[in-house]
């Protein structure tokens, strides 16, 4: 068991190491041809520096071609139509290749009724190769650009390092399978497959990582906001606007006081009919019943008659 361990681990330092110098060699091959293709040129100058022109041409051609390059743009725009334009932005990403991936209409809140707008968001996306004149052809749909945003992030070096590491883990996940068929023990080939399945797991996350960048770099991303223009209401002055407005303010007091009339009758009702009524009546009842109890006064006994005279 332990000699085991000690093979897997050996195996693995040493599948590592083969890579790190095949990626080296790679690096210095492609250096010495290069310089061998140089030096083979020298013998005329003019060739020499012609050839070396086109070379490096084709060499800054090509690496621009093979760079994975993430590139995203956000832009706001105001339009006349944000519904119309909204098709015209489709027509657009469509044409180029491209293709709508949301689509979100908002509502504008204003206090007048008749001014509310509506405002469009739309998410595309298009090949990297048509971005630019993606952007510039929907830019030509408005005059007026508050914000524009483009961004670009650079992931070649990432996904030349994920190649690479792919390429390592499965050479190791075959070194494993070979080991597994050596296997006799069950506990040995308990060991290899629990390995087998730790390498199988990084290479499935390292590949969907590549796919990530290759789908994210190979089709730009471009946010358009679509709103329509702000109006600026010019307040005029004077005495005319002064009497309007006085007129307006007298009008709404004398409806807020009507309402607040209208309001103290409805909740002065209940207030009469549950509590004032029932109170007045039970008041009425005990004045009336302490009357009755009340004792008769005695009447004073009448004068005597005076006497007659002698």
């Amino acid at each position: 068991m332990r000699i085991l361990k000690l093979s897997l681990v050996i195996l693995s330092l040493t599948t590592l190491f083969a890579c790190y110098r095949a990626s080296r060699q790679v690096g210095q091959n492609a250096s010495s041809s290069g310089s061998a293709g140089i030096a083979k040129q020298q013998g005329d100058s003019n060739t020499v520096a012609v050839s070396l022109k086109q070379a490096d041409q084709s060499q800054v051609f090509g690496e621009a071609m093979n760079r994975k390059i993430i590139q995203d743009a956000d832009l706001t725009m105001e339009v006349d139509s944000p519904v119309e334009s909204q098709r015209r932005v489709t027509s657009i990403a469509e044409a180029h290749g491209g293709f709508v991936v949301t689509s979100e209409s908002k509502q504008r809140q204003s206090e007048d009724p008749s001014q509310r707008v509506i405002d469009v968001s739309v998410v595309i996306r298009v090949p990297s190769t048509q971005f630019s004149a993606t952007r510039d052809e929907i830019l030509g749909l408005s005059k007026n650009v508050p914000e524009q945003k483009t961004t670009g992030q650079d992931v070649t070096e990432e996904y030349i390092d994920l190649e690479a590491r792919i390429k390592t883990q499965v050479a190791l996940e075959a070194q494993f399978m070979e080991i597994m068929k050596q296997a006799n023990k069950v506990a040995d080939a308990l060991e290899v497959q629990r390995q087998i399945a730790e390498v199988r797991t990084e290479i499935e996350k390292l590949e969907g990582r590549k796919r990530f960048l290759e789908n994210r770099s190979s089709l730009s991303t471009i946010t358009v906001n679509l709103k329509a223009p702000t109006t600026v209401f010019v307040n005029p002055t004077g005495f005319g606007l002064e009497i309007k407005e006085a007129a307006k303010e007298s009008v709404s007091i004398a409806r807020s006081i009507i309402l607040f009339l209208i309001q103290f009758v409805i909740v002065m009702i209940p207030i009469l009919v549950l509590v004032v009524l029932p109170l007045g009546l039970i008041a009425r009842f005990l004045l009336r019943r302490a009357k009755r109890l009340r004792p008769m006064t005695p009447l004073p006994p009448p004068a005597a008659a005076p006497a007659p005279p002698a």
